[in-house]
């Protein structure tokens, strides 16, 4: 396919890799200079969103929050002024379900097919082709599109209508932050009572608290890499989405609004661009005591 791709970030430059790999042809955009490996590969860098709309049948976006895509979208020399009938614009940026709706009835009245496509893993599953993208739109436009989606993800689901895959996205961000958190609150007990937080790891990945989290993030607290994945300032952005929802919907999420809290203290103390396993520097601050690798 002709497939255009802007915002080639973290996330964004290892999947248009993975896509000029499958052998479809990629026109690029981002606020820098396109990636050289997409180029030497066959990327073709475009100066404004608009051009690369008009290259391609499908537009990928990886952008970091709603008024990013909005901006994308719909500025002057946006994706709407370039973009073809019939073409698809596929939105895999974390942003808001009710944003999403409105984006896809606007591109509508244009002609052009629109998918919300959020996606999780981080910067290792994108590296590794190995994301779980959550898709909303009409179901033979996701037929259409989900061979790209298949050389990006592992995970590829239909969930349903336009908004359905970035409500599967708040959700999936929800349970990460909370997951986050207990890890690190355990993890935090352990070694201030005197364990090895290392070995105590090792021990409980093999009982009913075993997670993904625990095995990469768990790792990450107490090696102390925090170069980020996915920054804490992303997820906090993702969480206000979840509690703006949940006002909106009558639902109390007092986890989520602990989890927040403690992203906000991080940022506080200069970490909002750490990696979100960086939430428990929040708790070791409140504890006077940092896990540390035995």
């Amino acid at each position: 396919m002709n497939v255009g791709f802007i915002g080639l970030g973290i996330m964004g430059a290892p999947m248009a890799g993975h896509l000029i790999a499958g052998g479809h042809s990629l026109a690029l955009k981002t606020r820098r200079q396109a990636p050289e490996n997409l180029v030497a590969a066959g990327g073709t860098p475009c100066a404004t969103a608009a051009d690369v709309a008009a290259r391609s049948d499908v537009i990928i976006l990886m952008l970091p929050d709603t008024p990013d895509v909005e901006t994308v979208l719909f500025a002057p020399d946006g994706v709407a002024e370039g973009a073809k009938r019939g073409s698809v614009v596929v939105d895999m940026s974390s942003i808001s379900p009710i944003a999403t709706r409105d984006f896809a009835a606007r591109l509508a009245e244009r002609g052009v097919d629109y998918l919300d496509a959020p996606v999780s893993g981080g910067e290792v599953g994108a590296k590794n082709a190995a994301l779980s993208i959550m898709v909303g739109g009409k179901a033979d436009i996701f037929a259409r599109v989900k061979p790209l989606f298949d050389l990006m993800g592992k995970t590829v689901t239909h969930v349903g209508e336009t908004g359905a895959g970035q409500v599967a996205k708040v959700a999936n961000q929800i349970i990460v932050a909370l997951t986050i958190e207990a890890v690190a609150e355990g993890l935090l007990f352990a070694s201030k009572a005197g364990a090895d937080p290392a070995k105590v790891r090792q021990a409980i990945t093999g009982g009913l608290a075993t997670s993904r989290i625990l095995e990469l993030h768990g790792e990450r607290m107490i090696k102390r890499t925090f170069d980020p994945g996915f920054r804490i300032a992303l997820h906090q952005k993702d969480l206000n989405l979840a509690l703006e929802g949940a006002k909106s919907l009558g639902l109390a999420l007092p986890g989520t609004a602990l989890a927040q809290q403690l992203f906000s203290a991080c940022a506080a103390n200069g970490a909002g661009d750490k990696d979100h396993s960086a939430l428990v520097q929040a708790l070791e601050i409140m504890g006077n005591h940092a896990i540390a690798e035995g």
